[in-house]
């Protein structure tokens, strides 16, 4: 998934590649997106190498090799205000600009771990607005995000990702699951024969194995917030 601000910071680094053949200095990155501090720009550049969008050279400052660009992104056209989908059910997938459509308001129930699981989601009063194109049909709801086992997917600790309300999905998809009725997880669903299997997307941790009843998906990811 692209954020916009990543979304903008992939144009502005091909860009510059394009006129002069050298990456931007951070400080030039900063000034480009308007961010306070450098730090947001190691984020964003983290954020694309991790989804494989560019990488940095070893041996080299300054080095970044953009090593695709989204399908709908030409120089110059970095969307404004506009959210990004991602494909989280088959990989990085391609990315394309949603149109601008109005907001709808999802509750925010809880948090969930993208790591060791926590005891069963805590209610919380309050909610997010949310582009009413970023949501299909059925019942939606955000859930803020503890740990850092889903990082190669996208998914950092202190996101907000948006659920859609199910109980069954595909094999590979993201999914919210609960677990022997009192733990819940953000984890990538795997069915293995009778067994169902939650990975994670960080190799520091590893793939757990449970019987078909202990497992009950309570919904699929479709969509990501991020502030910086």
């Amino acid at each position: 998934m692209l954020t916009r601000k990543q979304y903008e910071l992939l144009n502005f680094i091909h860009e510059r590649l394009e006129e002069t053949g050298v990456s931007p200095s951070f400080d030039e990155m900063k000034e480009a997106l308007n961010l306070k501090s450098k730090s947001g720009i190691h984020r964003l550049i983290t954020g694309l190498e991790e989804r494989g969008f560019i990488r940095r050279l070893p041996h080299r400052a300054r080095a970044l090799e953009v090593l695709r660009l989204p399908e709908n992104m030409a120089p110059g056209t970095a969307p404004k205000g506009k959210v990004i989908r991602p494909n989280f059910a088959g990989g990085s997938g391609s990315v394309t600009p949603l149109p601008e459509s109005d907001n709808i308001s999802v509750p925010v129930i809880g948090r969930i771990a993208a790591g060791t699981p926590i005891e069963a989601l805590r209610s919380e009063s309050r909610s997010v607005d949310v582009p009413a194109s970023m949501l299909s049909g059925g019942d939606h709801y955000a859930l803020r995000v503890d740990g850092d086992s889903m990082i190669d997917a996208g998914i950092f600790d202190g996101d907000t990702v948006l659920i859609q309300r199910c109980d069954t999905a595909e094999n590979g998809a993201i999914v919210v699951a609960l677990i022997d009725d009192a733990e819940v997880t953000l984890k990538r669903l795997r069915r293995k024969g009778k067994s169902i299997a939650l990975e994670a997307a960080n190799p520091a941790y590893e793939t757990r194995i449970f019987g078909p009843d202990r497992v009950r998906v309570q919904g699929r990811l479709v969509g990501l917030m991020r502030s910086y």
